[in-house]
């Protein structure tokens, strides 16, 4: 497949950025405490969420204080939210929020839309040009290794491939723990460089001049706001 994209980079370049970055993941992870219990051992989402953060150098205290405040009863809720976007040239994008208010979330969209004259797609006009998957990449084994790793452990995958001397392993969203789980319990030490659950478009497109600009020109503005979580697109960059 080879189609990764590289979607969150560059978000600590800046103090502003990295602030973001703590923000988001005090959402998520209080967000997977509340659903699913405060205990890493017992829910997966969360511990999975607490390696990411603390590989991405999130501060302990950040992460202490979103689970806190599920034990304090904190009334707070989060929705996630997936817009829809045509922008140049065939490109398309599907932003994500995680927000807790809807009409501000839309509203910050909309204002990005309109800055760099994209267009809001309908429910649906987007989405079916992308593939909802995990995708869990990794060194220390071989192809053969990490299929016979899935396979000892009765866990599907849809495909797998090499990107230099990492093995990079696509699967439904919601298996993608056990996928983590077979490969290190194959071999203990495996460390997952990448460890996603992302919108991958099916085909790509390359901009140029103009349309490149606005294209790029709206992921930096939707880079500054801060209920979007992930933008996904099909352009060649």
């Amino acid at each position: 497949m080879g189609r990764f994209p590289n979607i969150a980079a560059a978000k600590a370049k800046t103090g502003a950025a990295r602030g973001k970055l703590y923000g988001m993941y005090a959402k998520e992870i209080y967000l997977a405490a509340k659903n699913g219990g405060v205990t890493p051992e017992g829910n997966p989402s969360l511990k999975r969420l607490i390696e990411k953060a603390k590989k991405e150098q999130v501060p302990s205290d950040v992460i202490k204080r979103a689970i806190d405040k599920v034990n304090s009863g904190s009334p707070e809720n989060y929705e996630v939210l997936t817009y829809e976007v045509f922008g140049p040239a065939g490109s398309t994008m599907l932003v994500e929020c995680l927000t807790d208010n809807v009409n501000r979330s839309v509203s910050e969209v909309r204002a990005v839309i309109n800055k760099s004259h994209l267009k809001m797609g309908t429910m649906g006009s987007v989405a079916y040009m992308y593939d909802n998957l995990s995708i869990v990449g990794f060194k220390g084994l071989s192809l053969d290794e990490a299929m016979e790793a899935l396979i000892n452990a009765d866990v599907p995958f849809i495909d797998m491939e090499n990107d230099g001397e990492e093995v990079i392993i696509y699967g439904n969203p919601n298996d993608i723990n056990k996928i983590k789980d077979a490969i290190s319990n194959y071999k203990k030490d495996i460390t997952f460089d990448i460890d996603e659950v992302a919108y991958l478009s099916k085909e790509k497109v390359k901009l140029s001049g103009e349309d490149l600009e606005l294209f790029q020109r709206a992921l930096n503005l939707f880079d500054e706001v801060d209920d979007v979580s992930n933008v996904y697109h099909n352009v060649e960059l």
